[in-house]
């Protein structure tokens, strides 16, 4: 393992996601003594302001997203001092060498650079720290999504930071693999020996992969419209989700291992044309109705003016390999839905031949589901069929859960922040749970596929009342081939 970085820089600094969720997993990790000694945090922004006005900004965020039983006044006053700022604004060569300054004599331990910017912004980012000097071997830096729109901007954006960092120095963050059920899935499929032998298309019916968001534009406007749930949603996180599901066993947990076989999982992801489109992808856009009690506006209320964006996509992918041939991955991800939840389930065949049935009678048989829970609440369950109790001579069946909740099994760990995991493996140079470039590109060549396909079928999103599990059309996708969605 690498020395861990004692600087963290990090562009964006008064954005809604440092104020959220980076400088209160910083102020956790510090907490937890799991900073380096002499950790220096550089935060910039384009705004102009002292040190001490910003660390009130960052201690007023403090406030508001930790728990107040995580705030501790002493921490707190520790987190200010290693907290300073400086405003840079892209192409400005002169505030590049003020921040320069800020950092002088500390390269040599390690930098870490982590940009919370928009994408147009990475490639002009890393010139201006190369141009001040700041980048050496021991410099790190992270990008936030989206990196690009699509494999051609894709290929831009990593063309423009690879001219100046290796690969190895370049970390892409998907907050979903922070987190700790995600993880957990690594840990499931390869530390029992129960189900790794089951994970194939001899013991898989289908695999269904569910993103649910309660809230609707919430101030994102100008980013989302022109992206949609496709892009947003199913190109990242989801795709991510999807490759650790059926990636082959790596031969140890290391980032070259691991990412090795997310990839390949990748690439057999089938493209999809302009007559697949239409049976095997659905687009949906809300519309007023009730969420959660509460009247909702539609998409185009908000945005104020009409939009063939989608904000609701459902998908039937298929890899095509040995493990997961005729198996159907079901993908759907949208906004104002009932609920917010993030879960995979697994379908398992049913048993070949049930011994229970008697008299024409049915057996009450059921497949076994293993499912996921990745948010609100965490846990892993498992249903079996289990005999009834009873002094009946005939068997009955009825499906009982054996449900691991995390949050109650590890009850005296506090849950983390994706993005404390995230920070931490960042300082130590450790890239597992970041994207590598050919991860990205072929999570983008599938998703053109599908953008493709829907320009050249003409296909438009499909109205769906708000608090609705999307358009009637994506019940169909699923059920077109006997199965139905778990909600």
């Amino acid at each position: 393992m690498t020395e861990s970085s004692a600087t963290f820089l990090l562009f964006g600094a008064t954005g809604d996601l440092a104020r959220r969720m980076i400088f209160p997993s910083l102020y956790n990790l510090l907490s937890d003594g799991l900073l380096p000694d002499d950790f220096l945090i550089v935060a910039s922004g384009r705004s102009e302001m002292d040190d001490d006005a910003f660390r009130d900004d960052v201690d007023a965020a403090l406030h508001q997203f930790l728990s107040p039983d995580r705030y501790d006044p002493q921490v707190a006053a520790t987190f200010r001092t290693i907290i300073c700022y400086q405003p840079v604004e892209a192409g400005n060569a002169a505030q590049f060498a003020a921040l320069a300054d800020r950092i002088d004599g500390r390269l040599e331990r390690g930098l870490s650079v982590y940009l919370s910017t928009p994408p147009s912004l990475f490639a002009p980012t890393a010139q201006g720290l190369a141009d001040a000097g700041l980048i050496t071997p021991k410099t790190r830096i992270a990008m936030e999504k989206p990196i690009g729109k699509d494999l051609a901007s894709s290929k831009q954006v990593n063309d423009g930071i690879g001219a100046l960092f290796a690969e190895d120095q370049i970390f892409r963050v998907d907050h979903y693999l922070g987190k700790e059920t995600v993880q957990n899935l690594l840990a499931l499929r390869f530390g029992n020996l129960m189900f790794e032998p089951l994970w194939n298309a001899t013991g898989i019916d289908h695999v269904q992969i569910t993103v649910g968001e309660t809230v609707g534009l919430e101030g994102r406007v100008s980013y989302y419209d022109g992206v949609g749930a496709l892009r947003d949603m199913v190109q990242n996180h989801m795709l991510q989700i999807l490759s650790i599901i059926a990636m082959e066993p790596p031969a140890r947990m290391d980032p070259t291992s691991v990412r090795d076989e997310k990839v390949k999982a990748l690439r057999s992801l089938r493209p999809m044309t302009a007559e697949t489109v239409k049976t095997h992808s659905v687009r949906g856009q809300y519309t007023p109705g009730a969420v959660g009690g509460q009247i909702v506006t539609g998409y185009a209320d908000e945005l104020g003016q009409p939009s063939t964006t989608e904000t609701f996509v459902a998908i039937k992918a298929h890899i095509d390999n040995w493990r997961w041939q005729g198996v159907p991955f079901y993908l759907r991800t949208g906004k104002r839905m009932p609920a917010r939840q993030s879960e995979i389930m697994i379908q398992f065949k049913p048993v070949r031949h049930s011994i229970f049935g008697r008299d024409g009678h049915g057996s009450g048989l059921e497949s076994n589901t293993l499912v996921i829970r990745l948010q609100p609440e965490e846990y892993i369950r498992l249903t079996i069929m289990s005999k009834r109790p009873g002094l009946e001579r005939q068997v009955h069946l009825e499906e009982v859960a054996l449900d691991v909740s995390l949050t109650a099994a590890f009850a005296g760990q506090r849950r983390r922040i994706a993005y404390e995991r995230l920070i931490l493996d960042l300082l130590a140079g450790d890239a597992t749970l970041f994207v590598r470039r050919d991860e990205v590109e072929a999570q983008w060549a599938f998703i053109d596929s599908i953008i493709d396909g829907w320009k050249e079928a003409n296909m438009k999103p499909a109205p769906y009342s708000s608090g609705n599990w999307g358009p009637s059309s994506a019940i169909a996708l699923i059920e077109r081939d006997g199965a139905s969605w778990h909600d």
